[in-house]
């Protein structure tokens, strides 16, 4: 196997890895922090690497099989993240080596999960290399869903593949479509950050709460997230931009070259949507009822942690943890369910349940009418061949490597409710978890190590959608 193109891809990221790492740097050079020096050495050593990966593997021809875009999709997600955690290893905060990488690992994946348990006096080039680490991989997510996995056929998302190829001449090129995507998420996140500051918030908290709202992240600069701030404004903001950053953003980019009515009469759009107004009345009824809370604080704690839980942002203006058994279970399954694909969320996703309803479906009209034929539909077009096979293949993935987290987060020594959560929160890219160490008011920090890096594994396993990564361990996969 050729692995120049692997390896020359993987270097021009740690290139554009290696540029992120200026803006930390100045914002700690500006702010009088020792931090600053720590960012120049990880700036070079990884533009070094990276650049030292382009030259060596250079190539007027370059041609990439399935098997290399495999390869190359998770070594590179794996290599980001380990030199993603150079600062975090050097920095003034005295962080191990397995904190440093659960730290990455969860930014780049947007999970959200953190084991700095002081970040009202964490430095603030720190501060900031977490929320660009989220916005760097929320846009990567997005362009992988696009391009990347649709080509791979895994889990169904080959249902998508017309959406990002030339072939139905929504944008002439793939790089155009790379640039759309890119201009979009900057515009969005300049917007969100505008909208931060009206709100109330300084510049800084602006920018650094923008960048890991539109990636669906959920770092924030406070150890009580949004709690602390405590204004409706702020939260209302971060409800439209989470919920914007679960959407798909092939439909903006249509929406931008004129074709609004796509982003309303989207199935999978209207889906989401409808099921997080649900879950929002449903929560709001239940805190009105059993616990007591007035109606407008009721709604408003319940729009805000739905809204969150189900995009896989992770935000808390609360601990939800303590509303009761039944707001528990529904945010567990929130979290479970995610976002729509080929957006920056997390989970199942949404389209995947359609597809799953209409085979169902399906299935059951054919015991009524056995001589009947039945087509399931999705988005109004039938769907193809082996997409619903794929669909439910990730289904049984999903459910067995949760099992196998939850079980080996157990066997480590966690209780039920924090293996549990641990699991899910990792597989579905969440952030925080459900119990008094993992949940809304706690952090990862006292979770033993090996818990710690079971769980960087689920995160990338999670954010890569299982088969990406569960495919290399195939002996078939090596074989000429």
């Amino acid at each position: 196997m050729d692995f120049r193109p692997i390896l020359y891809v993987t270097g021009i990221l740690l290139c554009a890895l290696a540029f992120s790492m200026l803006l930390p740097l100045a914002t700690d050079l500006l702010n009088n922090n020792e931090d600053w020096k720590v960012f120049l050495v990880c700036s070079i050593s990884t533009a070094f690497f990276g650049g030292a990966l382009v030259l060596t593997n250079a190539s007027k021809k370059f041609h990439m099989t399935v098997r290399q875009t495999f390869i190359m999709t998770a070594f590179s997600w794996v290599t980001l993240a380990l030199f993603s955690a150079l600062p975090f290893a050097l920095c003034g905060l005295n962080l191990s080596i397995t904190d440093s990488v659960f730290e990455a690992v969860s930014g780049i994946t947007t999970t959200g999960s953190t084991v700095i348990t002081t970040l009202e006096q964490s430095p603030p080039g720190i501060l900031l290399w977490r929320a660009i680490l989220q916005w760097l991989g929320g846009v990567g997510i997005i362009v992988m869903a696009l391009s990347v996995l649709p080509f791979l056929k895994v889990g169904g998302m080959q249902l998508f593949k017309t959406e990002s190829s030339e072939s139905e001449k929504a944008l002439p090129r793939a790089r155009q479509l790379a640039a759309y995507i890119g201009f979009i998420y900057i515009a969005l996140t300049f917007i969100c950050m505008v909208c931060y500051m009206l709100s109330g918030m300084n510049n800084f908290n602006a920018l650094a709460h923008a960048m890991t709202t539109i990636a669906t992240g959920g770092f924030s600069t406070f150890d009580s997230s949004f709690a602390l701030m405590d204004s409706v404004s702020i939260e209302l903001t971060a409800i439209v931009f989470m919920l914007l950053g679960g959407l798909p953003f092939i439909l903006f980019v249509k929406a931008l070259r004129g074709s609004w009515a796509d982003l309303f009469n989207d199935s999978q759009v209207r889906t989401f949507l409808t099921l997080v107004v649900l879950a929002i009345i449903t929560m709001t009824a239940y805190l009105v009822v059993q616990n007591g809370t007035a109606s407008l604080e009721a709604l408003r704690r319940a729009a805000f942690n739905v809204v969150s839980i189900i995009t896989g942002t992770g935000y808390t203006n609360g601990d939800y943890g303590a509303w009761g058994g039944f707001a528990v279970t529904l945010i567990f399954f929130l979290m479970v369910i995610g976002g729509c694909a080929g957006s920056t969320t997390c989970g199942i996703k949404i389209f995947r349940f359609q597809v799953i309803y209409e085979v169902t479906k399906v299935q059951l009209k054919q015991l009524i009418y056995p001589n009947g034929v039945f087509t399931p539909h999705y988005n109004h077009q039938p769907i193809p061949s082996g997409v619903a096979a794929s669909v439910m293949s990730f289904f049984f993935i999903y459910a067995l490597s949760f099992v196998i987290l939850a079980i080996g987060l157990s066997f480590i020594g966690l209780d039920f409710l924090t293996a549990m959560s641990g699991a899910v929160t990792s597989i579905s890219n969440v952030g925080p978890g459900l119990g008094d160490v993992i949940g809304p008011a706690g952090t990862f920090e006292p979770l033993p190590d090996a818990a710690k890096w079971l769980m960087c594994l689920g995160m990338l396993m999670g954010r890569l959608e299982l088969f990406t990564v569960l495919v290399l361990f195939l002996p078939q996969f090596w074989k000429r």
